[in-house]
């Protein structure tokens, strides 16, 4: 072979070392230029435990609506809206903004939260969650409130809608990223395995996939009710790249975006392995808490193990 190159096996192994030289200078500097300090980080887990507290003010205020998700999703969308999106809450439709679809739409109230404290609608309209006449409905309405791409409810349909919005930014030539947050359980929808075979096919590595593994769903555990594993193994043999990640590990959340940003040819998906509940013990884990809120006395309670993380610290407001 080297003959046939014209090329001697010494100096085919020297090219071949000053490339993996070059590739591993690359990610150097990559993991350089991308590097986080740690006050950002704290910042942002400062951030998501807010997120939290005033997702469990809502919710009581509601009267309705779902807990164990939200809870356990603040991580990811702090890391989002106030590190990873390219958006402007002054200017929510500007046309390079990266999209970002919500399929799982039962779990808005801790994108209602994030949004507002980056600025989109004022904080105190966050108690208006599910009242009548709100811009914060039950799911997302995309022309109630600026900034909600979709409206969403039904389960696998959100993938779908992120296919067509990245085919549409690869014809017009756009570099945004389009970004699809999905639960576990909605990967029962046979929808969603249409959109990922399409994506796949199409190579669309404008396309990031991020997966609630959280392990519940309405009615149990979703491996009792429709086993899902081997994930990831499903998703990669559709011709997607595939990361796992600690969903509340904010560095790891965002390091997860940034790889998928550098990934050639192929959509993306990132299994963000969350705990429903997160921040509240006595509900973790705990699939009863999938849709319901708590209670005026319940949310006292949750709302204390949050600012004292979990009786770690001690509260001003204890």
């Amino acid at each position: 072979m080297t003959e046939w190159l014209g090329l001697d096996a010494r100096r085919l192994c020297v090219a071949e070392r000053l490339v993996l030289g070059a590739v591993a200078d690359f990610k150097l500097l990559i993991l350089f230029m991308t590097h986080i300090h740690d006050n950002k980080i704290k910042e942002l887990e400062e951030k998501a435990n807010l997120i939290r507290q005033d997702l469990i003010k809502m919710l009581v205020e509601a009267g309705s609506g779902h807990t164990a998700g939200p809870l356990g999703m603040a991580d990811v969308f702090t890391a989002l809206y106030f590190h990873i999106l390219n958006h402007d809450p002054k200017n929510p439709n500007f046309e390079d903004r990266d999209r970002l679809i919500l399929s799982n739409g039962h779990i808005c109230p801790v994108q209602y939260v994030a949004m507002a404290h980056a600025g989109y609608f004022p904080k105190k309209e966050m108690m208006t969650l599910r009242k009548f006449g709100t811009r914060l409905q039950g799911h997302p309405h995309r022309t109630a409130l600026p900034g909600l791409e979709t409206t969403s409810g039904p389960l696998g349909s959100g993938l779908s809608q992120a296919v067509g919005m990245a085919i549409a930014a690869k014809m017009d030539k756009k570099q945004r990223q389009i970004y699809c947050l999905m639960s576990d359980a909605e990967q029962d929808a046979g929808n969603v395995w249409e959109a990922v075979m399409l994506a796949g096919k199409l190579k669309l590595d404008n396309l990031t996939g991020l997966i609630d593994r959280n392990n519940i769903q309405i009615n149990g555990m979703t491996e009792d009710v429709m086993p899902l594993e081997p994930l990831r193994e499903k998703y990669e043999a559709f011709n997607w790249h595939v990361l796992e990640i600690d969903g509340h590990n904010i560095r790891q959340i965002i390091e997860a975006f940034d790889e998928a940003k550098a990934i050639y040819e192929k959509p993306v998906l990132i299994i963000s392995h969350n705990i429903p509940g997160k921040g509240v013990d006595s509900i973790e884990f705990d699939y009863l808490w999938h849709g319901v809120p708590p209670k005026p006395e319940e949310g006292k309670e949750f709302l204390a193990k949050l600012r004292t993380l979990g009786g770690k610290i001690k509260s001003e407001h204890e």
